[in-house]
């Protein structure tokens, strides 16, 4: 949430006042302590998403390499490695260590080839921007 937007007066009197109005609408009789302080956590959260708006989150670095193959290796370790804790047996061990095998094989690839495909290209720009992208990336 941009809780930040709080600061501003303006802001922050239209939220005072959304909160009030939605704690005047509560049904607090009947309720226990943990009841009430859940009640009243809501109505505040809920008011200061409505006032101030919410995050898109954290920014993700763009992976140049990445493709459908690599997507769909890491994929499947992720469901090998579900299965080896659900089931905790040696096979499904041995079969999420060669998935994460061939994922890491896939990856390696994939950066391998797009790093070929730069280095032949270093005089178009695009390119450029993609290496600087990956140098950043690596450190």
């Amino acid at each position: 949430m941009h809780v930040w937007k709080l600061k501003e007066e303006k802001t922050c009197e239209e939220y005072r006042s959304m909160v009030g109005d939605k704690v005047e609408e509560a049904k607090w009789k009947g309720l226990g302590v943990n009841d009430h302080w859940q009640q009243m956590k809501g109505i505040m959260m809920e008011s200061a998403q409505d006032i101030c708006g919410m995050t898109k989150g954290p920014r993700r670095h763009k992976k140049t390499w990445w493709n459908d193959e690599v997507s769909e290796a890491v994929r499947e370790k992720k469901i090998k490695y579900g299965k080896w804790k659900k089931d905790n047996t040696k096979e499904t061990r041995m079969e999420y260590k060669k998935s994460r095998q061939n994922a890491k094989r896939a990856i390696s690839s994939a950066k391998e080839k797009k790093q070929k495909e730069c280095a032949n290209d270093l005089n178009d720009s695009e390119c450029q921007n993609e290496i600087f992208l990956m140098a950043k990336q690596t450190v």
